[in-house]
């Protein structure tokens, strides 16, 4: 069985975007995973979700793993990104959909 780290980088793999959140897109349990998932819905393109609650040895890794404290964290093409608030700036300036955009060329 692959130990968390190895868990971890293959759910970031998973997906050209991946969000580690609490809850699941449909049943959020924060407003900050909420107002995430409603920005990359809004992009139109496919996302992976993992549920931080329903994984607590990935909600107690990740953090060490990325380097970013809070959920939810967002990555994309494997890199994180940021989370709500970061997500949320480049979604206004529209950074983010360019960047989604480029993610599904490759």
């Amino acid at each position: 069985m692959p130990n968390i780290t190895e868990r971890i980088q293959a759910e970031i793999n998973a997906d050209k975007i991946v969000v580690f959140m609490k809850g699941t897109p449909e049943m959020p349990q924060c407003g900050f995973s909420a107002r995430t998932v409603e920005i990359l819905q809004s992009l139109g393109k496919p996302f992976h979700a993992v549920d931080i609650l329903a994984n607590p040895d990935i909600r107690a890794m990740l953090p060490q793993i990325s380097n970013w404290p809070t959920f939810p964290q967002v990555f994309i093409n494997g890199k994180l990104v940021g989370g709500c608030d970061v997500v949320s700036e480049m979604h206004e300036q529209g950074e983010l959909k360019a960047l989604v955009e480029e993610a599904f060329k490759s």
